[in-house]
């Protein structure tokens, strides 16, 4: 072969060589950096370039080689942008993992223990991710975020400022983990979550977990049901903000600031946000104004050491609709189902006479320490002072309507005249409120260490103080100068229950009256996991315990001196031990299975006996065995979960008032009810192209009570001073648990209808649900709940991405309920005759909407 022959065979190889290198394809997966979890849609290209693709439903892209270029960037919203400097021939960057708008330590340190991985944590879980929650989030409560989720519901309630609550597998919301930044917040005494003191934390979130089940928590909390995980940003790497402002019905305006200085070349990084929401909510008589602020100060120290301050607030007041009315009652008030027999009119204002207001401020010292490369120590103190209450009114002259008319607000101009006039200036009637402020104070500290190749091991100890702080007092006294005694207590027909100190008191404004407690609380809990993982397999086996200390303090039914006057700790041992699989069957299909045991303490109320500081002998712990199935399948266009379940719930114990035929209310404790919760559960999304998203949910659930219960002992008494009645046994077994529809269903689509307009529609279906009800009506066999009628909801929304003198903005429009359909969201069943006329209810909102301008710096 002549030279001349080779140099042309030569330059045709290398340009047919640079011609297959000039079409190759950048390829890769982008996930979470925290839970493995795929983020479809995320936006990877050149930089510099308008060159960009977006990833599909299981994370994959595809993006073609342009010479000359080797950086790409990949963004989504509420993450952390990415810059990626290919090397020479590099082509497949497998999985490019980005992080949410948070340091490290919020990262590792905070989320780490307890957040599910995708295709690895043996539990069933869902994520609200940022996106989600900023398109779709309109005005709805925080828990609502959520109803999109399988097994879940959540309803507004009378319909008051963050007066929401939340179901997960028939569990409600006291035998939840409710977690924000992996802290726990259910109240210490109840297991309660009141929204309204998290109301605006939606603003800051940058995730929501979902873990149904026993969950991946490794802490010993009452995660009967289900986790819900919290993750708020923390301060992001990036310089810069936003602003928005949002409008709705009824008067609703939200104005939000958020900045974020980035992360300095020393390591330092501060960001804040803060927001005032008001309006009057959907019915009448519910105006509210409510704050939130959060900041966070971190301190970068080195690739091995970062430490973090976090702060969050969100004070608030706003008027509560909390009297359920007959069906009758809503369809002969003039407003509607906007009834809300809750509220006045005074000098020609509103005044909310069922009101809330409260401020639980918390702040949160983290630290994170990569110890070596096999491992790291994580510790958190956190601090948290609430303050507030809530109020309604109390007198022997009843409050009266404005023209007597029934639906009406109450005149409390009349009442006021009706006191001035008096002849000794005693109230007949006025405003009170019950206050229940705390101080709260925590400690948690988790180490992580890899002690070989396969096997990991997390240790944790999780210490809490609380002082809670109960009381009620007068508010307003309508004009009056005093309140006297004799005169009534808080329920219609209760005699005074006062102190003892001051048996014949002469009571002004914010006085106190009819309690005065403290109650405290201690917790000492410790955990160890060790995990297994080896090519396909992953496999945990966890064990906690805690210990539970209640302490009662009572200021007025015992003198100074008398040593009852303060109870010994009460101590209940709770413990864990829980564990389960997973294995990847292929890069598709992967099936997992976990079962656990738990006892946790009993509430406090049901610790200590008729108000006063009686240690209840038959207080014992609850217990739940539960374990489940599931099965996961993943590709770029499909991804869908199916779970099976089976919990059984023993010794639940619940303080309830309730009331007997002759009207009067009696409080008493419930103690060993047994629960089924069983049921399928079914999720998918699917993307058939890069425009189109279609997600799914639905759910059947079998949750009922296992067992009759009795004798049953009058505990407390709040009604007249007659002997309560004696309740030989309660007719309990086989009847549902209420509260939450059993049946549910979700199917949700998404459309980018251009590159700046994106359109969705959400639907939600309810059905097998069953009122909560009146036990005392269950003391005769034949008695059941009633069953709410099945309904279904549509939801809206738009968004439109536009410049704003060169800056990114957004106009996000939602439409909630767009048929105005007429459904009962809550029910009580007071009798026990299972129809609609024997049940009180709260009907859901109708059709309500927000507009929102978003724009950032």
């Amino acid at each position: 072969m002549n030279k001349s022959l080779r140099i042309k065979i030569t330059l045709l190889l290398q340009f047919f060589a640079l011609s297959i290198f000039a079409q190759q394809k950048i390829t890769g997966k982008i996930v979470d950096s925290l839970t493995n979890e795929s983020l479809p849609g995320a936006s990877i290209g050149f930089k510099g370039t308008k060159n960009f693709t977006s990833a599909s439903l299981d994370g994959s892209f595809s993006l073609k080689k342009l010479d000359g270029l080797n950086i790409l960037v990949v963004s989504f919203i509420g993450y952390n942008p990415r810059e990626i400097v290919l090397k020479e021939g590099q082509v497949n960057l497998g999985a490019v993992k980005i992080t949410p708008n948070a340091n490290l330590m919020s990262e590792v340190a905070i989320l780490g223990s307890n957040i599910a991985i995708d295709r690895k944590t043996p539990v069933a879980v869902s994520t609200v991710n940022a996106l989600q929650i900023e398109e779709k989030g309109s005005s709805q409560e925080f828990p609502e975020l959520l109803n999109s989720t399988p097994g879940v519901q959540a309803t507004k309630q009378g319909g008051g400022f963050g007066d929401s609550r939340v179901s997960i597998r028939g569990f409600s919301t006291a035998s939840l983990a409710i977690m924000v930044n992996g802290i726990p917040i259910n109240d210490m005494e109840n297991g309660s979550v009141y929204w309204s003191n998290w109301a605006s934390l939606r603003e800051v979130t940058s995730s929501m977990q979902v873990q149904r089940g026993l969950g991946a928590n490794k802490l010993v909390v009452p995660s009967l049901g289900g986790t819900v995980n919290i993750i708020t940003r923390s301060t992001d790497t990036e310089k810069g903000g936003s602003i928005s402002q949002t409008i709705g019905n009824d008067g609703f305006l939200k104005t939000s600031v958020y900045l974020s200085t980035g992360r300095s070349d020393k390591g330092w990084s501060f960001s804040a946000q803060g927001s005032r929401t008001s309006g009057n909510m959907y019915a009448e008589g519910l105006q509210f104004t409510g704050y939130n602020y959060f900041f966070n100060v971190s301190k970068m120290f080195n690739d091995h050491h970062t430490i973090s301050l976090t702060g969050m607030g969100a004070p608030q007041t706003h008027g509560q609709r909390s009297s359920k009315q007959s069906i009758q009652a809503f369809e002969s008030a003039p407003q509607g189902i906007k009834f809300n027999p809750d509220w006045g009119v005074k000098y020609g204002q509103v005044v909310n006479v069922k009101n809330n207001y409260f401020n639980k401020p918390i702040i949160s010292l983290n630290d994170y320490w990569t110890i070596d490369e096999n491992s790291s120590l994580s510790t958190v103190l956190y601090a948290s002072r609430g303050t507030g209450g809530g109020g309604s009114s109390l007198g022997n002259v009843p409050l009266t309507r404005i023209g007597l008319y029934d639906y009406a607000p109450y005149d409390l101009d009349a009442a006021i005249k009706a006191n001035k006039s008096g002849v000794d200036g005693a109230a007949g009637s006025y405003l009170y409120a019950s206050v229940n402020n705390h101080n709260w104070f925590g400690a948690m500290s988790t180490y992580n260490r890899k002690f070989s190749k396969y096997f990991n091991f997390t240790g944790g100890v999780d210490l809490r103080y609380y002082e809670g702080i109960h009381y009620v007092k007068i508010t307003d006294l309508l004009g009056a100068d005093y309140v006297t005694y004799p005169w009534q207590g808080i329920n219609s027909s209760s005699t005074y229950r006062g102190d003892i100190n001051n048996p014949n008191p002469i009571l002004k404004t914010n006085d106190k009256f009819e309690y005065n407690y403290n109650s405290k609380v201690l917790w000492e809990g410790v955990s160890g996991q060790v995990e297994y993982a080896k090519d396909n397999v992953t496999a945990f086996v966890s064990l906690a315990a805690s210990n539970t200390s209640y302490k009662r303090i009572d200021f007025f039914n015992y003198k100074p001196d008398d040593p009852a006057r303060e109870t010994p700790y009460k101590n209940f041992l709770g413990y864990q031990a829980k564990g389960g699989a997973n294995y990847n069957l292929d890069e598709h299909n992967n099936v997992f299975a976990n079962l656990g045991y738990l006892e946790k303490a009993p509430i406090f109320t049901n610790a200590f006996l008729e108000y006063k500081n009686f240690i209840n002998p038959d207080a014992k712990n609850e217990k739940l065995f539960s374990y489940e199935l599931g099965y996961g399948y993943r590709s770029k266009t499909l991804t869908a979960n199916i779970n099976l379940y089976r919990s059984t719930y023993k010794d639940r114990a619940r303080a309830v008032n309730q009331t007997a035929p002759d009207g009067s209310v009696y409080t008493f404790n419930l103690s060993g009810v047994n629960e089924l919760h069983q049921g399928v559960e079914v999720d998918f999304r699917y993307k058939p192209v890069a425009s189109v998203s279609i997600n799914g949910a639905f759910s059947v659930g079998d949750w009922k009570y296992l067992n009759d219960i009795g004798p049953v002992t009058v505990n407390a008494q709040t009604g007249s001073s007659a002997q309560p009645p004696t309740i030989s046994k309660l007719y309990l077994n086989g009847l549902k648990v209420g509260n939450q529809a059993q049946t549910t269903a979700f199917l949700g689509l998404d459309l980018q209808v251009l590159p700046e307009l994106k359109l969705g529609a959400d639907y939600y279906y309810y059905s097998n649900y069953s009122a909560d009800f009146n036990f005392y009506s269950y003391n005769k066999p034949g008695a059941k709940p009633w069953k709410i009628p099945d309904y279904g909801l549509l939801n809206l929304n738009g968004v439109l991405k536009f410049k704003l003198a060169n800056l990114n903005s957004s106009i996000i429009i939602n439409v909630n309920n767009v048929f105005n359909t007429k459904y009962v969201a809550d029910a009580y069943d007071a009798n026990g005759t299972g129809t609609a006329s024997g049940s009180t209810v709260f009907y859901g909102f109708g059709r309500t909407w927000t507009t929102g301008l978003k724009i950032n710096f």
